[in-house]
């Protein structure tokens, strides 16, 4: 017996959370298809994956040592600049229990394990969104639209201990981060990542274009 589409829990509904944070002017600044990614949420227990290739890596001095001591921590930053031309796989998994999701980075390298990158996003504090990568550390996200693009930049950096949530100050914080969502139309996107530092410049940067994504239950 074939269920009726309209009460399969795996299929994605409509999610207002990304508009919101946007508001409704900027939001529709971006190419449908953005919206249409940022704007759809899988059901409990699904996720959706994005299959790509990593296509530039540059990283400073400055840039490859703070990846290498962010490995004691998760490893969040790229530090392998042999992923360029290797295969980049992005998974986002709805959180049940609380309000964000959970995402899930892949990056291949030219020998060994590929890189994973855990963080999970949360739809609260100061600006409306939070991403967490573990040991107690946090970035608190301010959100841009673009024309063709959807950015995310760091507002802050915190720690949560005990309870407590804990801004760190500027003279702490690694440099200012943004991530970029860049339509490339045809069903393809661009993901880039640069984080810069007032005295050491441009510390990481990376791009990868991916294909769009399919729902797995």
């Amino acid at each position: 017996m074939q269920m009726n589409s309209r009460f399969d829990p795996h299929l994605p509904r409509k999610d207002n959370r990304f508009s919101k944070l946007l508001g409704q002017e900027m939001w529709h600044r971006m190419p449908p298809a953005i919206r249409q990614r940022f704007g759809k949420r899988v059901r409990g227990g699904a996720s959706v994956a994005y299959q790509g290739v990593v296509t530039d890596m540059q990283m400073n001095w400055a840039g490859w040592l703070l990846s290498q001591a962010a490995r004691l921590v998760g490893g969040p930053l790229p530090y392998d600049m042999s992923c360029v031309g290797q295969p980049a796989i992005v998974v986002v998994t709805e959180d049940i229990a609380g309000n964000g999701q959970f995402w899930i980075r892949q990056y291949g390298r030219q020998s060994g394990f590929p890189q994973m990158v855990h963080s999970s996003k949360r739809f609260t504090g100061p600006t409306g969104l939070e991403e967490y990568i573990g040991y107690g550390i946090g970035m608190a996200l301010k959100v841009e639209a673009q024309e063709a693009a959807l950015l995310f930049k760091s507002d802050h950096y915190f720690l949560s201990l005990l309870g407590l949530r804990i801004r760190m100050p500027g003279w702490m914080s690694p440099g200012a981060l943004t991530i970029g969502h860049h339509d490339l139309g045809g069903g393809s996107f661009r993901f880039s990542l640069r984080l810069t530092n007032r005295l050491f410049g441009l510390l990481i940067g990376q791009d990868a274009v991916f294909q769009d994504a399919r729902g797995s239950g």
